[in-house]
């Protein structure tokens, strides 16, 4: 027990000493492995946004049926009974022309003066909110109620959705591969990193392998040491992104656009699970392999 422990520590203590003893070198593959981290963050970020718009769009199941100002109100409530009869409907909320009215001063907020002269001559008609079983059913549903009398317009969330899944889809395959590009490079200037320090210990190697010392023995310090440099880059690009986003998501926040079309943004602390679990996987991962593949060529594996 006390052997293998003994090991475990020297492989540590030399993975450690090896970060140190090589400054210029690890601070060159900590830049290139916080760029990667970083501008995979962005991407992350915007991809988890994006369908976080999606959630909330579908949520809502935009569709809105618009009532002519001229229907009595027996019309207005028949309009709804047959609304609420049609198969793939799952609720029906009607919304008055004061409510309308109101929604739209909540959105406006500080600005809702501006709506003052609609107070006395509301021309927001009234409408019913429908949400669907199935968003599937949303054109073949618009079509149905289209047909109804005193229709004015029928509005729906279709579009912005079909366009944030496709926005959505664009973004994965761009971030991919930037990515796939990032590690590459990432994995060349760690491989260089610890040629440079397999070099310096060259005489030290030989030593080792003529006193019986396996490849692997002398192989894990080389790849703990790209580890290490994998977490600290982790570290430094979470903390460089995180206080990034969160001051950026502060400001769009307040932002009057996003306040009027009431969408909010993913918080840092919501996406901080995910980021943390990637980012350690991607810094140890991308680390270890430049390890291997420095060290293949010199123990000649």
């Amino acid at each position: 027990m006390t052997l293998k422990y003994n090991r475990f520590g020297y492989l540590i203590g030399e993975g450690f000493s090896n970060v140190f003893k090589n400054k210029k070198s690890t601070g060159a593959s900590l830049m290139i492995m916080c760029a990667t981290m970083i501008i995979f963050g962005i991407f992350l970020a915007l991809g988890e946004n994006i369908n976080h718009f999606v959630e909330q769009i579908e949520s809502d199941q935009g569709i809105q049926v618009f009532i002519e100002t001229e229907a009595t109100d027996d019309e207005v409530k028949e309009i709804g009974d047959k609304i609420k009869k049609l198969e793939g409907v799952s609720t029906v909320e009607y919304r008055s022309k004061e409510d309308a009215l109101n929604q739209m001063k909540e959105k406006f907020k500080e600005q809702s003066d501006l709506l003052a002269g609609f107070e006395e001559n509301n021309i927001f008609p009234a409408s019913y909110i429908v949400t669907l079983t199935d968003l599937t059913l949303s054109k073949d549903i618009q079509k149905k109620i289209s047909d109804f009398d005193n229709i004015k317009r029928i509005t729906s969330s279709d579009e912005t959705v079909s366009t944030l899944i496709s926005l959505a889809n664009g973004v994965k395959i761009v971030t991919g591969i930037i990515l796939a590009l990032l590690i590459i490079i990432s994995v060349f200037i760690i491989s260089n990193t610890i040629k440079l320090t397999v070099h310096a210990r060259r005489k030290e190697i030989s030593i080792m392998r003529y006193v019986g010392a396996t490849n692997n023995f002398i192989r894990w310090p080389f790849i703990v040491e790209g580890m290490i440099i994998g977490i600290f880059a982790s570290i430094i690009s979470i903390t460089i992104v995180g206080l990034a986003y969160t001051a950026i998501a502060e400001k769009l926040v307040n932002v009057q656009f996003m306040q009027v079309i009431n969408m909010s943004l993913v918080t840092f602390s919501e996406m901080f699970n995910s980021i943390i679990v990637v980012y350690m996987l991607l810094g140890i991962g991308i680390g270890a392999l430049g390890s291997i593949i420095s060290m293949r060529k010199y123990l000649k594996v």
